[in-house]
């Protein structure tokens, strides 16, 4: 019987440590599909924010 208990609960924490993994994993590909996202956001519009930085540095100069 208590061999069974063990196996039981050695199954147990391998089936909770997949688990975690899984977390990790769903966690590293959103962060890939936020910086994908931030990537293509500042490539269209490289632009706007170098007119928003020039804007910016000009301000902080003429203080």
């Amino acid at each position: 019987m208590s061999t069974a208990l063990a196996r039981g609960m050695k199954r147990l924490a391998l089936l909770a440590q997949e688990e975690r993994a899984q977390g990790t994993t769903e966690y590293a590909i959103l962060v890939g599909v936020l910086v994908v996202i931030a990537i293509i956001a500042i490539i269209a519009f490289r632009g706007k924010i170098t007119e928003l930085w020039d804007a910016i540095s000009s301000g902080i100069n003429s203080l």
